[in-house]
């Protein structure tokens, strides 16, 4: 007698049914079947850090190796000496004061950060908002919560920050989070203070809460480095604020990060992430307590280094008769495609007739149609090069 085959289709959860695909996935795909095929491919489609940390982090971390202490398991919340430098850096960088203890958490990376406190938040059926563009976690981890995702639109005419003061008083009203990302990826847009105290006032008034995925921190273009959500006076009262290791330091591979903000909220987040999440590594921490002790002096020059990079692309795409939307900071360029044809179209024709490998604006919700996102990690001889390309092609 033949034995029955189970259906596991009918075996999963309903979250696991629901979730989109991972557009930076399906990329790395598309470019290793390029590849394979011979191509020569120059791929700005990764957001993956393309240097090295500083080398006292690398020293910092070798010495932690040979620790015993860091053969055991790390602290739940974070060793004290990491959420101590983390507390530092915020107090050296944005003056402001936290307390280690209840006010910050070590977290395997922003990206922990996202799922993690959407986690906390949001039961099925509640209201997530988030300017688009937006980075395609946000609505990945608000799908794995069975959450609801409303996107606010924004222009380059405004700088990409949505007008607060346009949005439905029935989305505030509904809402249980709003999300914010400054520097933003894949804009390029960045934050005023006026922007965060509106966004606070409203979180206020109609008792929602705030989470500043802040993993562009330091990376900034202009003359004042990008501010903390956290600074804005009341922001602590309903905000959290997500930061990156591997960004400012270059230390991706690591996985490093942390969480800070509203005392009760921090308690919260503490108590899922101690029965879901991965401990940040030992040897991780004490390397990101050194640059995070620092005087942040490698930040800037790799903040100054991909702001060069960015002005090479940006001009290069120009001859190439292409619109690159000016940025305030982060790791991308975002370009208008031309005309008469959608951004996945686009990005397609770019990989098959130039070989350079970008994302598709639609990949960050529907209200990045029409726009293309391009990587600045990569040298500046070969974003050069990428502008060529393209222009070439285009003749």
């Amino acid at each position: 007698m033949k034995e029955a085959v189970m259906d596991m289709t009918h075996m999963l959860a309903d979250r696991a049914t629901s979730i989109p695909d991972n557009p930076f996935a399906s990329a790395d795909s598309r470019v290793a079947r390029a590849m394979a095929q011979g191509a020569d491919v120059i791929d700005l489609s990764k957001g993956n850090p393309d240097g090295e940390p500083p080398e006292f982090m690398i020293e910092a971390a070798v010495a932690a190796s040979h620790d015993p202490t860091d053969f055991r398991y790390a602290p739940f919340d974070g060793k004290p000496a990491y959420l101590e430098a983390a507390a530092h850096w915020y107090l050296q960088e944005h003056d402001l004061s936290l307390d280690p203890v209840t006010q910050l958490l070590a977290v395997s990376g922003a990206s922990v950060g996202i799922g993690l406190t959407i986690q906390t938040l949001v039961n099925p059926g509640d209201l997530v908002v988030v300017p688009g563009p937006y980075y395609p976690q946000y609505e990945g981890s608000t799908a794995v919560a069975q959450g609801r995702l409303h996107a606010l639109p924004t222009d380059e005419e405004h700088g990409f920050l949505p007008d607060l003061s346009a949005v439905p008083e029935s989305v505030w009203r509904e809402a249980k989070l709003l999300i914010l990302n400054y520097p933003n990826n894949p804009t390029g847009a960045a934050a005023t203070p006026e922007f965060f105290a509106q966004a606070v006032a409203l979180a206020k008034r109609y008792q929602f809460v705030i989470m500043h995925d802040f993993a562009y921190a330091g990376i900034g273009f202009d003359a004042h480095p990008p501010i903390s959500l956290l600074s804005t006076p009341g922001a602590v009262d309903v905000a959290v604020e997500l930061c990156s290791l591997s960004k400012m330091y270059m230390i991706a591979g690591w996985r490093g990060g942390f969480v800070a903000g509203n005392p009760e909220l921090m308690h919260a987040l503490k108590m899922v992430h101690r029965q879901t999440s991965l401990l940040m590594g030992t040897t991780v921490q004490d390397a990101g307590a050194a640059g995070l002790n620092s005087d942040q002096a490698t930040v800037r020059v790799l903040a100054e280094r991909y702001k060069k990079r960015f002005r090479t692309l940006q001009q290069g795409l120009a001859q190439a008769g292409l619109k690159v939307c000016d940025s305030h900071g982060g790791l991308f360029a975002w370009m208008k495609v031309p005309d008469g044809v959608s951004d996945a179209e686009f990005s397609k024709w770019m990989l098959a007739e130039a070989g350079v490998a970008v994302i598709a604006g639609s990949d960050f919700g529907p209200t990045g149609a029409g726009y293309v996102r391009l990587s600045l990690l990569k040298p500046e001889s070969d974003l050069a090069e990428a502008a060529k390309r393209i222009a070439d092609a285009r003749k």
